[in-house]
C-alpha cells in the first residue's frame, strides 16, 4: 500500500467519525463551532502522528504482556506535552476545549491505530497513517462544527453569514450534534457508494 493510499484510507475508507464511528465523545461535545472542531481535530492528529511513530519504533522491544499499558503511557506523554503547549501558546483554545484535551489519552482512535497499524508497520508508514486518520477526524469535526455553528449561530469561524432571525438554537445544543452527525454520516455513506 502506498503512502497516498494510507492517507486516502484515513480520509474515506476508515474515516474515524463517519465510517468507524470512533471518538464520539469529543466529536459531539467539542463541535459547537468550526474553530473548536478544527482545534480538537488538529490536537488529536498531532498526538496520533507522534504516538504512531513512537509505538512503531518501540514495537520490537515491548513485551506482549505490557503492550497496552506501554501504549497508554506513550499516548499520555504526548497528550501532556500537547496540553502544556496549548496552555502556553493558545490559552483560548485551552479554555474552549477544557477537559477534552486531556481526554485524548483515552480516545479509542489513537489506541486503536496504535494496536491495528503502528505496532505492525514501519515508522514512516505509521506517520502517514496518523496523518490520514488525523485528517479524516479533523475534517469530520470541522465540518460538523461549521454546520452546527452556521445553523445555530449564523456564522462560520466567527464570520457572520446569516441574520440572527434564522438561527436555530437546537444546533448548538447536544441534540443538534446528534442530528447533524446523523445526517452527515448518511450523506457520507451515500457519496461513498456512488
Amino acid at each position: 500500500m502506498s503512502y497516498s493510499d494510507i492517507i486516502k484510507n484515513g480520509l474515506i475508507k476508515e474515516n474515524p467519525t463517519f465510517v468507524l464511528l470512533l471518538g464520539m465523545c469529543p466529536t459531539l461535545a467539542t463541535t459547537t463551532s468550526a474553530i473548536n472542531g478544527l482545534s480538537m481535530g488538529l490536537a488529536t492528529m498531532a498526538v496520533l502522528i507522534c504516538t504512531n511513530f513512537a509505538i512503531s519504533c518501540i514495537k520490537n522491544i515491548t513485551p506482549d504482556k505490557v503492550r497496552i499499558p506501554v501504549f497508554v503511557v506513550v499516548i499520555a506523554t504526548f497528550v501532556t506535552i500537547l496540553q502544556l503547549v496549548i496552555k502556553a501558546y493558545a490559552p483560548d483554545v485551552d479554555k474552549s476545549l477544557g477537559i477534552f484535551i486531556p481526554l485524548i489519552v483515552v480516545n479509542c482512535i489513537i489506541l486503536g491505530r496504535a494496536e491495528a497499524f503502528a505496532c505492525k508497520n514501519t515508522p514512516v508508514a505509521s506517520v502517514f497513517d496518523g496523518i490520514g486518520i488525523g485528517l479524516g477526524f479533523t475534517f469530520a469535526l470541522t465540518l460538523l462544527g461549521a454546520i452546527r455553528e452556521l445553523l445555530g449561530a449564523g456564522s462560520v469561524f466567527g464570520l457572520q453569514l446569516l441574520p440572527e432571525t434564522v438561527n436555530v438554537l437546537l444546533f448548538v445544543l447536544p441534540p443538534g450534534a446528534f442530528i447533524t452527525l446523523g445526517y452527515l454520516i448518511a450523506i457520507f455513506n451515500r457519496l461513498k457508494k456512488a
